[in-house]
């Protein structure tokens, strides 16, 4: 697939292999400061480091130490990726997309164990997923590959966030719709900035700087995605301390 961009930015020629129209913007201010694509990706580190810090000083299962710092990874990864637009950047934002999904997905279908249990058939199977699309995809080097993958492990945490929220502990519900809302919001305004970005490039240029900046639709995507993610990993916490609540204790 050709390069993401024909013209050279600060960081030298682009060398993505996404087809993305938005990273004009990128270009533009490399030499003065960040994007928007880029400085929006803060949401995805400062929070999650709060959360890995409380998750450390409370004692809570290491597994939750990892989602928030995986959580952080994506972010950095993110950053990098649109602040360089180069591929190896783009593989330090998009691989760590499935980790992170992969830890979710064991966090989600460990809260109504034993505490100190270690699920090594679920772990053998996330670590061989994630192996497998790694090699895949830098082999393959088709970004329609990832987001696939990377869909499919968002369905399995939505649906088995359906379950605890409806069937388990409902009153968890505000939580778990909230995160699941934010989520769909930024990815249905990252679809709106696909299809329609040369209008809404376009669109801007006509606008004040303000009112441009507000309809950066992907770092919108970012803000949100970011934000319902770590109303994720709290849902799969709260619903890990509730169920720990009326359980006894195995030494």
């Amino acid at each position: 697939m050709a390069p993401a961009a024909d013209r050279e930015g600060y960081w030298g020629s682009p060398t993505s292999t996404l087809e993305m129209l938005f990273i004009s913007n990128a270009n533009i201010f490399f030499s003065v400061l960040p994007p928007w694509n880029t400085v929006s990706n803060l949401i995805f580190i400062l929070p999650p480091i709060y959360g890995a810090i409380q998750t450390y000083k409370d004692g809570l299962e290491k597994r939750y130490l990892a989602a928030y710092l995986c959580l952080t990874a994506v972010g950095l990864g993110s950053w990098c990726f649109h602040m360089t637009l180069k591929y190896e950047m783009q593989l330090l934002d998009e691989l760590p997309m499935i980790y992170s999904c992969c830890v979710f997905v064991y966090c989600l279908y460990e809260c109504f164990k034993y505490k100190n249990t270690v699920n090594y058939p679920l772990l053998f199977v996330l670590i061989t997923y994630s192996v497998v699309v790694s090699i895949v995809y830098l082999n393959l080097k088709e970004p329609v590959f990832h987001q696939v993958m990377y869909g499919t492990l968002v369905s399995i945490i939505v649906l088995r966030s359906v379950y605890i929220v409806l069937w388990v502990y409902p009153w968890l519900r505000g939580l778990g719709y909230t995160s699941l809302t934010v989520f769909l919001m930024g990815f249905f305004l990252w679809n709106v900035d696909n299809i329609f970005c040369d209008k809404l490039r376009a669109l801007r240029e006509k606008m004040p700087p303000v009112v441009g900046a507000v309809t950066q639709f992907h770092a919108w995507w970012h803000i949100l995605t970011g934000l319902g993610s770590y109303l994720h990993i709290l849902l799969s916490l709260y619903t890990r301390t509730l169920f720990l609540k009326h359980r006894p204790k195995v030494k």
